[in-house]
């Protein structure tokens, strides 16, 4: 099941960009002696009196001071004509590599819809099922709500129990070593204060009970465990239980939460054999805790980089926060009552996960586009932040391979969620046009492969940026 949504080519781009600034700074640095007017007189040593020997400059001109600055739209632009927009996207929204497709464009300021087709169908929606697990998270949880990994002392002497709470992002780094995560908490914490605690330890049980119900989604399968897509959802991994750390699409182990355990384990000089599941007692006493990045910054992670695993964490935060149980089931009927009970229109969503891998779940784009308008609007202001979590066309996230090279219009306009499995490719967020009116929109492929039906998709987001549709 193809789920990467592009991401392997990120590591290159940015490796240009890097170059690039290297070029862009020996530029500059030209072009501020050509601004100088400075001109070099070569004499003849020996023979040149003193006035002579002085250089010959130009009169030095006023400095340039830059002020780059960030400032917003006005909101005078002109809307889009319903009707000049629905003939501009006419023959972009025909091409057949879209297979069966779903859309809906909005003006962002108003919320009035601009054009749609079938938005109220039922679509495979993969990665952009994201953007309603972000959107019920950020109405559901505090901005700064973070997850606790615990140590608690076992039911004997020697033995401590590690509690997973819900972070994926626990990492083996090093203390002052990058980690996949940024802002991740340490297993080398843990082990300091444990070390710090003086308590002898032989054995570490792992206690998994956070969450409930089985840990692969239905319309998941297990082979993207081992492609890197997934990993079974457990309350307690390392990297989000990266073989590999640093790489994205890593192969995921099959057992995260005991690999945890074996970690810590061996960071203690414990034999990983002498690493079980159980389950703490109650009231145990504490012994060390970590705490995970701020939900804001997780959220950031997820959307930027369509992390699936983290995905799946936060959709339990918001069952727990919503009294539900922390189970597939849980924490997808919380995602849908928090939508619901801030008035967002529920006809036609079906959801197995909070990530989009299941193949089994169903979105019109409709209410994609509903979440991303009042993202941009003011009735919701707590989704704000969500505007920035989005890639942006042909430079970072999932999208920084894509807008790179070819159809450039929607480069550095576009931001928005993609979404890839093998039949089903999305895109919704929003665009800047070139009256300067912000769009949201939502376009959905299905029976089609991404190979086919991401470069018209593409195709559909140039032509919201470069329509002056009056």
């Amino acid at each position: 099941m193809l789920a990467g949504d592009g991401k392997k080519k990120i590591g290159t781009l940015a490796g240009r960009r890097r170059r690039n600034v290297r070029i862009l700074m020996s530029l500059a640095a030209v072009a501020v002696l050509a601004a100088g007017g400075t001109t070099l007189v070569l004499t003849q040593r020996g023979t040149a009196t003193a006035a002579q020997e002085a250089p010959a400059t130009s009169a030095q001109p006023a400095p340039v001071t830059a002020t780059p600055q960030v400032v917003p739209l006005s909101g005078n632009a002109p809307m889009p004509s319903p009707q000049a927009l629905s003939a501009a996207l006419a023959p972009v929204v025909a091409n057949p590599a879209l297979g069966v497709f779903t859309g809906s464009v909005a003006d962002a300021q108003t919320g009035t819809v601009l054009w749609s087709q079938n938005p109220d169908t039922p679509m495979t929606p993969a990665s952009t099922t994201k953007i309603l697990t972000a959107t019920a998270a950020m109405l559901a949880l505090p901005q700064d709500h973070r997850v606790a990994t615990r140590v608690v002392q076992g039911s004997r002497p020697g033995e401590l129990v590690l509690i997973g709470e819900g972070d994926p992002t626990l990492t083996a780094q090093p203390a002052g070593e990058p980690s996949y995560y940024a802002g991740s908490p340490r297993i080398a914490d843990l082990v300091e204060q444990i070390r710090r605690a003086d308590v002898p330890v032989d054995s570490i049980v792992v206690d998994t009970g956070a969450y409930a119900g089985p840990t692969m989604a239905q319309g998941w399968f297990p082979a993207d465990v081992a492609a890197g897509y997934i990993a079974p959802t457990e309350p307690v991994m390392i990297d989000g239980a990266r073989i590999k750390p640093f790489e994205d699409e890593s192969p995921r182990s099959s057992t995260p939460a005991l690999d945890a355990g074996r970690v810590l384990a061996q960071t203690l000089g414990v034999d990983p054999a002498r690493v079980s599941l159980g389950q703490a007692e109650s009231g145990a006493a504490p012994v060390a805790s970590v705490l995970s990045a701020p939900l804001r910054d997780r959220l950031g992670q997820m959307i930027r980089g369509s992390d699936n695993v983290l995905a799946e964490a936060i959709a339990r935060e918001i069952a727990v926060a919503k009294n539900a149980e922390p189970s597939f089931a849980g924490a997808t009927a919380a995602i849908g009552q928090t939508l619901y009970e801030t008035g967002f229109g529920l006809d036609g969503l079906t959801l197995h996960d909070g990530s989009g891998l299941s193949v089994d779940n169903r979105i019109p784009a409709r209410l994609l586009t509903e979440a991303l308008t009042a993202a941009a609007g003011d009735a919701k202001p707590q989704l704000r932040p969500m505007l920035d979590y989005l890639p942006v066309a042909g430079a970072t996230g999932t999208l920084s391979g894509r807008y790179a090279s070819g159809d450039r219009a929607g480069a550095g306009w576009v931001r928005a969620k993609t979404g890839t499995l093998s039949v089903a490719s999305a895109l919704t967020g929003y665009v800047v046009d070139v009256d300067g009116r912000v769009l949201t929109f939502t376009l959905m492929s299905n029976d089609r492969p991404p190979e086919a039906s991401r470069p018209a998709l593409d195709a559909v987001a140039s032509t919201l940026r470069l329509c002056g549709c009056r």
